[in-house]
């Protein structure tokens, strides 16, 4: 159970960062897009969303989408300009929002023993939070190159915790 709260602390932390890259933003620079073959940062704010959906959909409760009309957009498998135009901003937060209080919801039901099969869930649920943590991180990776090298915007310093340090680059939550 600690382990599990202690990862979506993590996770809180990981979306904090990611919203301090862009929060800022016109909505103008939230949909641009640098190149044809390049994703907007709007696009990333609606896959890290996505794929945090996702795997806890398949891999721990079969849960509808909180909005059926951008899985295709924010699925990579779908090449850059085949996946259409993006949403509202406002849309795009009110889908991360969502998406983030269902992803506590079902890991404090694991957490909590009120699920079945609570130990091999609680095994997965603590990979699973690890992996979208690592995931967010990933993704504000590109939005920062993008806001800093084509936007022109300082980023914000790196998460402050022991657990998150830099790996290849990248922002990884890591001693949990």
């Amino acid at each position: 159970m600690h382990r599990i709260d202690a990862l979506l602390r993590e996770y809180d932390r990981a979306r904090a960062y990611t919203d301090e890259l862009w929060k800022d933003l016109t909505p103008d620079e939230v949909t641009w897009r640098p190149h044809e073959n390049s994703s907007a940062i709007g696009w990333h704010l609606g896959h890290q969303a996505h794929v945090a959906h996702f795997m806890v959909r398949n891999l721990t409760a079969a849960e509808p989408s909180p909005d059926p009309a951008l899985d295709a957009l924010m699925d990579s498998a779908n090449p850059e300009q085949f996946r259409g135009a993006l949403p509202t901003v406002e849309r795009l937060t009110a889908f991360r929002d969502t998406v983030a209080e269902r992803v506590h919801a079902r890991m404090r039901a694991i957490a909590s023993g009120k699920v079945a099969a609570p130990g091999q869930l609680t095994i997965v649920a603590s990979h699973l939070l690890t992996t979208l943590v690592n995931h967010e991180y990933q993704h504000d990776q590109w939005i920062g190159e993008v806001r800093a090298g084509d936007l022109g915007h300082a980023l914000p310093p790196d998460p402050d915790c022991d657990r998150v340090r830099r790996l290849d680059g990248y922002l990884v939550v890591d001693g949990l």
